[in-house]
C-alpha cells in the first residue's frame, strides 16, 4: 500500500493491522493486491502432502479474509428468498436471525471450494481471490447504494480514477498467471457471474448493501474455483 499504508489490509483482512475508513476509501484501487495476501497461506498449505489439504486451505482462507463475507451471503440468500416487495426482501435480509436459505447457501459454497480444491492447481486460489477481489469493485462501481452504511460511504468515494487503476492491476495480475498457465485466463469467466449476481441484487433490492458486495465476492471466488477444477 502506498507509504506503507496497511488500513485495506486491516479492513478486508483478518491480519492485526491498524487503519482508517478516511484511508480505507482512497485505496479501494488495490482491492486485486489484497489477493498476493489473502491466497499467499492457503497455496502453501496447498503445495503441502498434509492429508484433506483442501480443507485445511479453505479454513486457513477464511482464518485470513475472516467470515463476515459468509455472514453477507446467507443474509443476501434470506432476502431473496422472500416472496413479496423490495421492502419485505431488505427487511428480512437485515434481519439478525440466519434462514434455511442462508444456510443452504453457506453450506453449499463451502461444499464447493472443498471439492474444487482438490482438483484445481494451487495458484486458483490466487486467481479465485483475485476475481473475488475484483468483483467488489464492480459492485462498488455501481454506485447504487442501499440505504446508509459502509457499502453507501466506499461507493460514495470510489471514483472512475480508482476503477481504472484497479483494472490495471486486475489485468497485470492476470497476465502473469496466464502467462505460466494459459488457461488460467478462463477463471476471469467467474466476473460473468459476479455481474449476474449485482443485477439480481439490483432486482430484488433496488441496490447494494455490504451483504450483498459479501455475497458478489463469496459466488465469484466459488465460481473461480469451480472453472479452475473443471479445466484442470
Amino acid at each position: 500500500m502506498p507509504n506503507g499504508n496497511m488500513d485495506l489490509i486491516s479492513f478486508f483482512t483478518r491480519i492485526p493491522t491498524k487503519g482508517e475508513l478516511e484511508r480505507v476509501a482512497k485505496q479501494l484501487w488495490a482491492l486485486p493486491l489484497l489477493a498476493l495476501i489473502t491466497s499467499a497461506l492457503p497455496m502453501v498449505v496447498l503445495l503441502s502432502q498434509i492429508p484433506l489439504k483442501n480443507v485445511f486451505a479453505l479454513l486457513s482462507l477464511y482464518a485470513v479474509v475472516g467470515l463476515i463475507h459468509l455472514d453477507g451471503l446467507a443474509d443476501f440468500s434470506d432476502g431473496l428468498m422472500v416472496k413479496g416487495d423490495v421492502e419485505s426482501k431488505v427487511k428480512a435480509m437485515k434481519d439478525v436471525n440466519v434462514g434455511i436459505a442462508g444456510i443452504f447457501a453457506v453450506v453449499a459454497v463451502l461444499i464447493l471450494q472443498v471439492e474444487a480444491l482438490q482438483f484445481a492447481p494451487f495458484y486458483a486460489v490466487f486467481l479465485a481471490e483475485l476475481n473475488s477481489k475484483f468483483s467488489m469493485m464492480l459492485a462498488l462501481a455501481v454506485k447504487k447504494p442501499l440505504g446508509e452504511g459502509l457499502a453507501k460511504f466506499f461507493m460514495d468515494r470510489f471514483n472512475r480514477g480508482q476503477f481504472c487503476i484497479g483494472v490495471v492491476i486486475y489485468v497485470v495480475l492476470m497476465a502473469v498467471v496466464t502467462f505460466y498457465d494459459k488457461t488460467a485466463v478462463i477463471s476471469a469467466l467467474s466476473l460473468i457471474v459476479s455481474l449476474f449476481t449485482i443485477k439480481v441484487a439490483l432486482d430484488n433490492f433496488k441496490g447494494l448493501n455490504g451483504d450483498c458486495i459479501g455475497a458478489i465476492a463469496e459466488i465469484t471466488r466459488t465460481s473461480s474455483l469451480v472453472l479452475c477444477a473443471i479445466l484442470k
